[in-house]
């Protein structure tokens, strides 16, 4: 898999487009100039998501309400793919060589994994993020988890509204269990797939994980469910009924859901040791690096081939002598797409890929 060309209309301060190197490519330039938004492009044309905010309106350029990215996909020699992207009128709309497609169908076409300092939150942030890494994960090799996930947030919201309902109205404990019953048992039925999918996933990282893809260190994560922090799935539904009865009082009281996958976490550890807590900064980047390659190669397993790799800011990120180590793990087996501002980078690495300068938002191949 790798994308050949990338198109973008009222995308930030974008402007036309390029052609990509099926290895390197290098997207420089001076700062506020463009070339993150270039990455970003790359990203939402591959998963239908920014990695900087979650309100897309902001990708659209200012006085405009239509925006587009297309680009031009090989998943192999044979077979070639033009997707397109378009946000209007707060919706989302796919298409694959022309004809709109279902997002499931879409996404499965192009992926690509970020990796820059906001990914960090994975090992060092809320629970938040390292569900949305295992989620995100899940859904690159199997994209029908997108629906249920969805279907999981929408059972959620209604039951919370109901909740607030009940909290604010001050309804009877029974009055309450019957109202949010039928909700329950849809969330139990949910939070069980999904369950179930995070420890599949958290097994395949760990196998992955010991191979030591980019270095040395031990790094071991742990699914972490929160009716018992361990990853037990035996009797999951049983033991999240019971669980939901228990804690039926002090949901009304709070006015929320306090059981479900929503609030589990995953737990990694480096050499023994939990590397949120104890981990140094350099470590958790390492620790970071090696998961997000796990994860390309946990979807190179899955499906013959590797997604695309971004990677934002490089040399803020990584001192050279690990850029130099990464990028030769990385050659000639995944396309990969860089940001730098320095010509520094460019003089060490530029003779290895593609570089593409970019100014107010224009891309322009750069020649040494």
């Amino acid at each position: 898999m790798f994308l050949r060309s990338i198109e973008s209309e009222n995308f930030r301060n974008l402007k036309n487009g390029f052609t990509c190197h099926d290895d390197l490519n290098i997207i420089y330039g001076k700062n506020g100039q463009g070339k993150t938004n270039w990455l970003e492009a790359i990203y939402f044309l591959a998963t239908t998501k920014s990695f900087r905010t979650v309100n897309l309106k902001e990708l659209v350029t200012f006085g405009e309400s239509r925006m587009t990215v297309l680009g031009d996909v090989y998943l192999s020699k044979q077979i070639h793919h033009r997707i397109c992207i378009t946000f209007e009128n707060n919706r989302k709309t796919f298409l694959v060589n022309e004809k709109k497609t279902k997002i499931q169908d879409y996404v499965e076409n192009l992926s690509a994994v970020i990796f820059n300092a906001d990914q960090l939150e994975i090992v060092r942030g809320s629970p938040e993020a390292r569900r949305k890494f295992l989620d995100f994960g899940i859904t690159c090799i199997y994209p029908a988890f997108i629906q249920t996930l969805s279907d999981y947030q929408h059972c959620l919201k209604q039951k919370n509204a109901l909740l607030e309902t009940a909290q604010r109205k001050e309804f009877s404990l029974e009055k309450v269990l019957q109202m949010i019953e039928p909700w329950n048992e849809q969330i139990i039925s949910l939070s069980t797939r999904i369950h179930k999918a995070r420890v599949r996933y958290v097994e395949k990282l760990n196998a992955v994980l010991q191979q030591g893809l980019f270095n040395d260190e031990k790094i071991q994560v742990q699914y972490l469910s929160s009716l018992d922090n361990s990853d037990d799935s035996s009797n999951y539904a049983e033991r999240m009924r019971e669980k939901l009865a228990a804690r039926l009082s002090a949901e009304l009281s709070v006015g929320h859901s306090l059981v479900g996958v929503h609030r589990d976490d995953l737990e990694i550890k480096l050499n023994e040791q939990d590397l949120r807590k104890f981990g140094s900064s350099g470590q958790q980047r390492s620790a970071l690096l090696n998961m997000l390659l796990a994860t390309l190669e946990i979807y190179h397993i899955q499906n013959g081939e590797y997604p695309i790799f971004l990677i934002d800011d490089i040399d803020s990120e990584l001192d050279y002598e690990r850029i130099r180590q990464l990028l030769v793990f990385l050659n000639g087996k995944i396309q990969t797409f860089v940001t730098t501002s320095k010509e520094s980078f460019l003089e060490r690495f530029g003779n290895i890929g593609e570089i593409i300068h970019v100014e107010d938002g224009k891309p322009m191949i750069y020649q040494l």
